[in-house]
C-alpha cells in the first residue's frame, strides 16, 4: 500500500512537471551537455560510469551505504525518472524501482537483467518478487560474477550507444577496458580459488550463488536473498548441523546487514567470522574505493577463510 501511494503522488507530480517544464522529454541534454542517466543501484551505477565516461551525468536511486533490497522511493525520486535519458536497473532485485520504471521511464528503463542470465533459483522463507523464468524466483546478484556482469557491461554500452551515437567509439573503447579488467579479475579468481579445502560457503544471506557456482564452491545462507527476511528455527539448526558436520571455521558477514544471525551460528559451533561484501553499495567501511577493489578484498577473504592453496 506504502508503494501504491507512493506512485500515485508521483503520477501527480508527473503531471505537474508536465505542465511547468519545458523539457521533460528525456531526450538526454543536461546543462553541461552530458547525457542524464539513473542507476538503480551501485554496481549498475558504477559500471554505467565506466562505460559512459565524461559523455553521462550518472546518479543513483539508492543511496550510499543503504541496503538496496530494501529501497523505497520518493515521490520526488519517480518524478525525476522522467527527466533521464536512459534508467538502467535489474527487475525483480528492487520491486519499487520495478514499479517507478513502469510508472516514469517506460521507454527510457533497460532492464539489464535478461542479459545477466540469471539461472539461479533464489532461496529462502520469503516470497521476495524477482525476474522469473518458468515461475520459479531467480537470485538477482549476478554481478557478483565477473563473466555475468562482463556481458551486463557490454548491454549497457549498447544502451549508450543507442542513445548517443556521437559518442559510440568512445563508448566501446571505454567497454573494452572495462571488460578487460572484468576478465583478469576472473582470472585471480579462478586462480585463488582453484584449491580450497573447505567448498562450504556460509554466508549471512544467499548473495553469492553465482559466486560460488563459478568458482567450485556450494553457498549455504543463513537468510534468503532478502537479508531483512529471518530464517526459521529449522533453518538455523540446519546451518548449525552443516558448519559442525563439515567442519567450516569460517561464516561471513556483510557491510550493508546484521551479522547477529552469522554471530550467533559462529558462536554455536566455534567457528569465526569474516566480512564478505555482496558490493550493492558501498559504505565507509567498505574494503575498497570500487568494485573492483572491494571484489579483491573478497577474494584475498575467501583465499583465507576457504583454505585456499
Amino acid at each position: 500500500m506504502k508503494r501504491f501511494v507512493g506512485l500515485l503522488a508521483a503520477t501527480s507530480l508527473l503531471g505537474l512537471a508536465g505542465c511547468g517544464s519545458t523539457d521533460t522529454s528525456g531526450s538526454g541534454s543536461t546543462s553541461g551537455g552530458r547525457l542524464p542517466v539513473t542507476a538503480s543501484f551501485y554496481p549498475l551505477e558504477w559500471a554505467t560510469e565506466q562505460i559512459g565516461g565524461d559523455h553521462v551525468a550518472v546518479s543513483s536511486l539508492t543511496p550510499p551505504g543503504a541496503e538496496p533490497h530494501d529501497l523505497e522511493l520518493t515521490p520526488k525520486q519517480v518524478g525525476e525518472l522522467n527527466d533521464a535519458a536512459l534508467v538502467v536497473y535489474a527487475s525483480g532485485f528492487q520491486p519499487a524501482v520495478d514499479d517507478a520504471v513502469s510508472t516514469a521511464a517506460p521507454t527510457t528503463g533497460f532492464d539489464v537483467a535478461p542479459d545477466a542470465d540469471l539461472t539461479i533459483a533464489a532461496t529462502g522463507e520469503e516470497a521476495e518478487p524477482s525476474a522469473s523464468i518458468d515461475n520459479a524466483v531467480m537470485d538477482p546478484h549476478f554481478w557478483l560474477d565477473p563473466v555475468r556482469f562482463e556481458a551486463v557491461a557490454l548491454a549497457i554500452r549498447d544502451r549508450l550507444v543507442s542513445a548517443d551515437p556521437t559518442n559510440a567509439a568512445d563508448y566501446g573503447a571505454a567497454a573494452d577496458r572495462l571488460v578487460a579488467e572484468l576478465t583478469a579479475l576472473d582470472e585471480e579468481y579462478r586462480t585463488g580459488l582453484a584449491d580450497c579445502a573447505q567448498t562450504y560457503l556460509v554466508t549471512s544471506h544467499t548473495a553469492f550463488a553465482y559466486l560460488a557456482q563459478r568458482y567450485g564452491l556450494q553457498q549455504e545462507g543463513i537468510s534468503g536473498v532478502n537479508p531483512d527476511v529471518e530464517p526459521s528455527a529449522a533453518t538455523l539448526r540446519q546451518i548449525t548441523e552443516l558448519v559442525r558436520e563439515k567442519g567450516i571455521t569460517t561464516i561471513y558477514t556483510e557491510t550493508l546487514a546484521s551479522p547477529a544471525l552469522a554471530d550467533t551460528v559462529a558462536r554455536e559451533t566455534g567457528a569465526t567470522t569474516a566480512v564478505l561484501d555482496p558490493v550493492a553499495g558501498l559504505t565507509d567501511t567498505s574494503a575498497g574505493s570500487d568494485y573492483l577493489e572491494v571484489m579483491r578484498s573478497n577474494l584475498a577473504t575467501l583465499e583465507e577463510g576457504q583454505q585456499c592453496r
